[in-house]
Parts: structure tokens; C-alpha cells; sequence
């Protein structure tokens, strides 16, 4: 007998019967715990009562829990484990100020400031030298920005729990490993998962298309010598055709580079083909699930794989350094794990309309744009 046949806040008991029998109800701060028994298989169950609890603003998972007790004669734990379902409060809003991703953005405008000293071919100078790097800082940050916030636009759209952008702040030659979104709320559907997916790469491309048209109209800098051992970038054909529309150059001598904030579009073309790998929570993985349902999981397998071969073509038949392809296997790598960690799985598996087929087959086409097998040219 449930303790309430209507709990404050959350779906009746009765509208669950069919799929969970609710023995007890009770309010532990501010989740609800539905104890009780599933009445269909358990996988099935969250999908079935999903909808219930979203509709009254809630998250629900179900899960074993155990209450504690103790025999008071011989002291033995008579504790017994029992069904649940945990609901949460979803909170779509930003609950006060964001302070760990002003941090991490923080950290990362100051290592992509000094990443930029090289790229300027500052020596020696001032310390206050490194804020005359800002172009290549809000280059980079601008574009990663701007990807992560498509996702987190849509992620409000479709009234999915997702936080604000966090940047990954690491003294590398760009000063970042990127940034990323933490997703919190369940993908309610396929079309859901395909618009939050593409909506990352297609913004984000589109600040690298606009950042690298601004760097071809600026001045070429002058640097000695190699640039972190990069001795120049190879240009992916979306860059090298903007080149071709603007009438600008890509290519110098006499120590002089290509202008640092089209370094920044490179980076943000760069990120948006890896992102587009179509395997597990990649970009790339979340537009194939939404696409081709459940086959996708075929087809990360294959992303590993090729990678790997990639890499072993480019080092042993064409002969290139291993440090100049070396990135092809630390991603065969990334992508088994992401491959073995699966994909994500919306609550509802209708198709996709043809209009969103047809988008992303684009943006497919658009990621192969962004590609370059050997992206250095190194010492």
C-alpha cells in the first residue's frame, strides 16, 4: 500500500501500475522514491514512465536501493534491497553564477595567451607583451565557444539539462584541448539527439568559416624558425577554398606565417572533423544514432579501425614521420573507448524527417571538408 496514491509534485501511483508496482512513496528532500516492483521487463520501465515524470518537471531512473536495518536481538544486517525509481527535479536554468566555467575559461584565455607568443614569434619582450596575442586567443576560444553553446541552445530547445560550456585549459600548443558540455537530462528523441548533435558543428563551423576570412585579410607575421617544430599547417580543401574566394595566400617566405587568428580557424575546422567521427558521444556518433538508430553502433566499431589504418598508410607506404601522424593512432585509440562506451539512447526512436537526413549528410560532407591526412609539417 502506497503511503500516497497522489505524491506532492510527481505522477500519480496509479498511472504507473501497468509497468511498476508501487508499494511505497516517500519524499527524501527534493526527489521523489517509488518503491516497488517492475511489472514488464526493467529495461523497458524507464522508458514507459519517463514521459510521466518528465511532464511533471522531474528526471527518473530506476535502481536498486537498500534500507538499512539491523536485527536488535543478534545484531545481523536484515537490510533488503528494492526496486526504485528515483526522481529527480530537472532544472533547465543556471542556478546562480557559473563560477567553474568562468574559471576554466579563465585559465584557458590565459594558456591560449601564451600559446599565442609563439605563434606571434614574440622573444624576449615585456610580460605584459603576451596581451598583444589576444587576436589568436579570442580566435580559438571564439570558435570552441561557439560550438559548445550550439549545443547548449538546443539542449534548452528540446528542455534537456545540459550546463554551460566548460573549457579545457592546457599549455599546449593552442593553449586548449577544446571544450565541452555536460549533458544531464535524458534525449527525449531521435530528433532531439540530431538537433543538439548538429547544432555544435554546423555554429561552430561557421565562426571558423568567419574567423579564417578575417585572418586572410590581416597582415602575415614574422617568426624565427619553427613554430613548436611545426615548420608550416597543412590546410584543410574548406580553408584552401576560402583562400580561393578571398584571393588571399596561404603560403610565405622569408619567415613569415600566416596571420595566428586563421590558426585559430584551422583549430576550429580541425575539432569539427574530429567531433564528426561517427562513433559513441561524439558529434559525429550522436547524428548517426539519430540517423540510422541502433546500426550506428556498427558502424563506431569501424571508426577505430580506420584510424589505426590511417595512421599505418600514412607512416609505412607514404613514408611520413611518426610524430606528423602519430595523432591518427592516439585517436584509434580515443574512439575504441568512445566505441565500447556506446552511444546515446533518446527515450523515442522515430525516424528522422527527410529535411534532417538531408542536413546531415551535409554536415557529413562538410566534416570530410575540414580534413587534412597530415596536418603538421614538422622538423
Amino acid at each position: 500500500m502506497a503511503e500516497s496514491d497522489d505524491p506532492l509534485g510527481g505522477p500519480a501511483v496509479e498511472t504507473l501500475d501497468p509497468v511498476f508496482a508501487v508499494s511505497e512513496v516517500r519524499r527524501e528532500n527534493d526527489r521523489l522514491v517509488y518503491l516497488g516492483e517492475p511489472a514488464i521487463a526493467p529495461a523497458a520501465v524507464e522508458r514507459k514512465v519517463w514521459p510521466l515524470f518528465r511532464e511533471h518537471g522531474y528526471e527518473v531512473h530506476l535502481t536498486t536501493v537498500t534500507d538499512g536495518a539491523t536485527d536488535p536481538i543478534t545484531g545481523v544486517d536484515i537490510s533488503t534491497p528494492r526496486q526504485a525509481l528515483i526522481a529527480e527535479p530537472r532544472s533547465l536554468g543556471i542556478d546562480g553564477i557559473p563560477w567553474n566555467n568562468l574559471i576554466f575559461a579563465m585559465l584557458t584565455l590565459v594558456t591560449t595567451l601564451y600559446a599565442g607568443v609563439r605563434w606571434y614569434g614574440i622573444e624576449n619582450a615585456h610580460p605584459l607583451a603576451v596581451l598583444q596575442t589576444w587576436p589568436f586567443a579570442v580566435a580559438v576560444l571564439g570558435v570552441l565557444g561557439v560550438h559548445e553553446l550550439g549545443h547548449y541552445v538546443m539542449s534548452r530547445y528540446h528542455r534537456v539539462h545540459a550546463s554551460l560550456p566548460y573549457f579545457i585549459p592546457v599549455p599546449t600548443i593552442f593553449g586548449t584541448m577544446g571544450a565541452v558540455i555536460k549533458m544531464k537530462g535524458r534525449i527525449p528523441s531521435r530528433k532531439a539527439l540530431f538537433d543538439i548533435g548538429v547544432a555544435g558543428p554546423l555554429a561552430g563551423l561557421l565562426a571558423a568559416i568567419i574567423v579564417t576570412t578575417i585572418g586572410l585579410q590581416l597582415d602575415p607575421v614574422a617568426v624565427d624558425g619553427p613554430i613548436y617544430q611545426i615548420t608550416g599547417l597543412n590546410y584543410p580543401p574548406l580553408i584552401q577554398l576560402i583562400a580561393m574566394a578571398t584571393g588571399e595566400s596561404l603560403t610565405f617566405t622569408d619567415g613569415l606565417w600566416i596571420n595566428p587568428v586563421v590558426v585559430g580557424g584551422w583549430v576550429g575546422m580541425f575539432i569539427t572533423f574530429l567531433n564528426l567521427l561517427p562513433v559513441g558521444q561524439l558529434d559525429g556518433g550522436h547524428l548517426m544514432r539519430a540517423m540510422i538508430g541502433q546500426r550506428q553502433e556498427t558502424i563506431g566499431v569501424l571508426v577505430p579501425a580506420a584510424l589505426f589504418l590511417l595512421g599505418g598508410y600514412l607512416l609505412i607506404v607514404r613514408a611520413f614521420a611518426l610524430e606528423a601522424v602519430f595523432l591518427w593512432f592516439f585517436w584509434g585509440i580515443i574512439t575504441t573507448v568512445f566505441a565500447y562506451a556506446g552511444p546515446a539512447h533518446p527515450m523515442r526512436e522515430e525516424p528522422l524527417d527527410t529535411r534532417r537526413m538531408a542536413l546531415g549528410i551535409g554536415t557529413f560532407v562538410l566534416g570530410v571538408g575540414c580534413f587534412t591526412p597530415v596536418p603538421f609539417e614538422l622538423v
